[in-house]
């Protein structure tokens, strides 16, 4: 049997004769000649098959998403796209379509969001979903190519867990063997374990859980972290120096590597950040500018989403904001040593909204345990993490970033299940 070819590969295959396998994109026929555009992973050719032969019966009856295979010899066509096509031979239909729940052969799918998502395997065949994904698998793979650059251990922690890193009140409770527990929130707790136990720099991809009840264009229940964790740092500003530099990398890798899949969604990442280094600006000059310039009242040691949004107009696309209020701020936040009512933490703003959260930790074991008590938590029940902290703790910092919403950010999409291959909300938990 002969070797399956990509769609990719054909221009390098001129005048061969090849096999090719995939979908039945578009359909058309004019007299005597059937024209069929077959998708693969690699992309989209048109096959022409000219006359009547009896290895073209199974044309006539082939409807659109039809899985086929097709053999025939590459010819070059400037007028096709990628300049060749496929003069056909023969053709077989591996597995027929039902009828589509909405047509995904249009420049768009004219359906509305919870039709998509309830038929996400068809709505995924769409080259602007394909786009989507190829740019966010692209995206993760830089992050993860500048954490291991910049000294990085990838990591794997347990997302089932004893207790929440950022409070109960957002957690999903699960059955363990006849025990409660809960599903991860965050890596933290054990992403800072491993910088004390001697790996000093990791970093993690994986999945947590959140079960907030919003219902809007930016929030999941389930969503993918990338995370850092960074020893031997004393200021915050130094995870956020290594941030900006991997943005920065991350997104002219995607225009280097993602030209097709950024014409497909009209999207520039490199120029969504400034020009000149990100603005860092504290939560307090951000409700001044707002205030001022707006004339907005922002919420008490908080941004809302209109702030975040009016935030990065002022500021070219992107704002680090800064010495967030110790109680906007999880047990385990850093105080400012003069100023012990705020944090040594931050958000990133882009493309008008938060992806980022990341500050210095406190390191020292008897403080963490008073910043529990005041936070009314009992420090017996996170004995497993605060123990870590007596045994020699170097200072530290990290960040926690929103893959899904990072992705929204630089490609420039309305809602964030467009970045989430079966998104998980309020109200979805299918397919």
């Amino acid at each position: 049997m002969e070797q399956r070819a990509l769609t990719s590969e054909l221009g390098s295959r001129i005048g061969e004769r090849v096999r090719l396998a995939g979908w039945a994109w578009r359909l058309r026929r004019i007299g005597a000649i059937a024209f069929i555009v077959l998708r693969d992973r690699g992309g989209t050719v048109q096959v022409v098959f000219e006359g009547r032969r009896p290895e073209y019966a199974a044309i006539p009856s082939l409807c659109a998403e039809d899985v086929v295979s097709v053999s025939g010899t590459v010819r070059a066509d400037p007028r096709a796209p990628g300049g060749v096509e496929v003069s056909g031979e023969s053709l077989e239909v591996i597995s027929r379509a039902s009828p589509l729940p909405f047509e995904v052969n249009l420049p768009e799918v004219k359906s509305g969001l919870d039709l998509v998502l309830d038929n996400r395997v068809v709505a995924l065949r769409h080259p602007r979903a394909q786009a989507v994904f190829r740019a966010r698998a692209a995206l993760i793979g830089g992050f993860r190519r500048f954490s291991e650059a910049a000294g990085m251990l990838e990591i794997q922690t347990p997302k089932i867990v004893a207790t929440g890193t950022e409070g109960g009140a957002s957690l999903f409770a699960v059955d363990y063997l006849g025990r409660r527990a809960y599903l991860a929130q965050s890596p933290q707790f054990y992403k800072q374990m491993l910088v004390i136990a001697g790996f000093e720099r990791v970093f993690e991809v994986g999945p947590v859980y959140r079960a907030e009840p919003h219902n809007t264009s930016r929030h999941l229940n389930e969503f993918t972290s990338l995370d850092w964790e960074v020893g031997f740092v004393r200021r915050a500003a130094e995870v956020m120096d290594l941030e900006e530099r991997m943005l920065r990398e991350v997104a002219a890798e995607l225009d280097r590597r993602c030209t097709g899949e950024l014409s497909v969604l009209q999207a520039r990442p490199a120029a969504l950040l400034p020009r000149s280094e990100i603005p860092r600006l504290t939560l307090s000059e951000v409700h001044s500018l707002l205030e001022t310039r707006f004339g907005k009242v922002s919420p008490p040691g908080d941004l809302d989403p209109e702030g975040e949004r009016l935030t990065c107009e002022t500021t070219g696309g992107a704002a680090f904001v800064t010495d967030w209020p110790v109680a906007s701020r999880p047990a385990y936040a850093a105080p400012w040593e003069d100023r012990p009512e705020l944090t040594d933490s931050f958000d990133l703003l882009l493309g008008g909204m938060e992806v980022t959260t990341g500050g210095r930790r406190i390191s020292d074991y008897d403080q963490l345990v008073e910043s529990f008590r005041l936070r009314g938590l009992d420090p017996d029940d996170f004995g497993f993490y605060l123990d870590a902290f007596r045994y020699g703790t170097p200072p530290h910092a990290g960040l926690a970033i929103g893959a899904e919403r990072l992705t929204m950010a630089l490609l420039g999409l309305a809602n964030m299940r467009e970045a989430a291959y079966f998104p998980r909300d309020r109200d979805r938990l299918t397919p």
